[in-house]
């Protein structure tokens, strides 16, 4: 797989991550810990190189079972993970410094490591002067504990002001053709400021599968479920033109999951998508993302199909877009 940098003084990755999220089985289903090493096995061998988790994810289980493999099988890839959501209704979101750098130490246990190449705070805590919080990430990178940090689910205020204090190594927001928020400064704010952009959810929640993900599926889990673009009222738009992308992907001889990624890595070179599985068997259907001939011809295409703003409904309920920044 061809090699992406991690930020301006990271390490080089590959052009696609993995996102671990599923395998703390918290949105898609039950998984187990052969499930999960069969997975990260297969993304190993197709090169994808940086793994991100977190310690909600679970939680805790994501990244105990990250650490597991890692030392079952001797690789050390450049692991990401993220604190900050609390499951806390009142206080959901926790920049403390304090509270960062113990559940910093955890998630390095649990790891089984004594620093990661990135740490994330997962959301921002508007009460908290960023400031502060880029003084505290510049000290875990002097003690050794992080080789750098990343911000999530920001706009490209809170990078300009949190990069000047201590520079940001990565960001990582939802970027998909279905979620093109990025693109209003984001994207082109960390190409100048040489950060990393981090795609989560590059595949649409699973709507850029092979099979589109069916919201009546057992397995589609309670936090997809309430996202407004799978109602019953909204799904079947968005299937349509879900359906349209995949016939063009057959067209050309590849698969959706594959084009989806092809395209969005297009987007950048610094950019780094992170899909998610939790089983090696969607794998192989991104295996040859990074080699598609994007022409100005197919990009063309995809726009027509999917142009900006083509999804119906918000990609949050209002529930879950407490936490996120906002930005136009």
């Amino acid at each position: 797989m061809k090699q992406r940098k991690l930020g301006a003084d990271g390490p080089m990755v590959g052009a696609l991550g993995l996102g671990c999220m599923s395998f703390g089985a918290t949105a898609s289903g039950a998984t187990d810990q052969a499930t999960s090493y069969a997975a990260m096995d297969m993304a190993w061998d197709m090169g994808l190189t940086h793994f991100d988790t977190a310690n909600v994810y679970g939680p805790h289980t994501s990244e105990q079972i990250v650490g597991q493999w890692m030392a079952d099988r001797g690789h050390h890839p450049s692991i990401a993970t993220k604190a900050g959501i609390q499951r806390d209704l009142d206080h959901p979101v926790n920049n403390d410094p304090a509270y960062l750098e113990v559940e910093l130490d955890g998630s390095l246990a649990r790891l089984g490591v004594d620093h990661v190449d990135l740490f994330y705070i997962h959301r921002r805590e508007q009460a908290v002067p960023i400031a502060d919080v880029a003084g505290f990430m510049g000290r875990m990178v002097e003690k050794g504990k992080i080789g750098g940090w990343g911000l999530s689910e920001v706009s490209p205020t809170t990078l300009r002001l949190a990069h000047a204090q201590t520079p940001v190594r990565a960001v990582q927001n939802e970027y998909s053709l279905w979620t093109r928020q990025p693109e209003l400064g984001l994207i082109a704010e960390c190409a100048q400021l040489g950060v990393a952009f981090v795609a989560f959810s590059p595949l649409a929640r699973g709507v850029f599968g092979r099979t589109i993900i069916d919201p009546s599926d057992p397995d589609f889990g309670p936090f997809r479920a309430v996202m407004p673009r799978f109602q019953p009222d909204l799904w079947p738009r968005n299937k349509c033109r879900a359906e349209e992308f995949g016939e063009l992907a057959a067209k050309i001889g590849t698969t959706p999951p594959a084009l989806a990624l092809a395209w969005l890595l297009a987007q950048g070179d610094h950019i780094i998508p992170i899909p998610g599985t939790r089983t090696a068997h969607h794998m192989s259907d991104w295996a040859d993302a990074d080699k598609i001939d994007m022409t100005p011809a197919l990009v063309a295409q995809i726009e027509t199909i999917l142009p900006v703003g083509w999804a119906w409904g918000d990609r949050y309920a209002d529930s879950q877009a407490r936490t996120p920044e906002a930005y136009c």
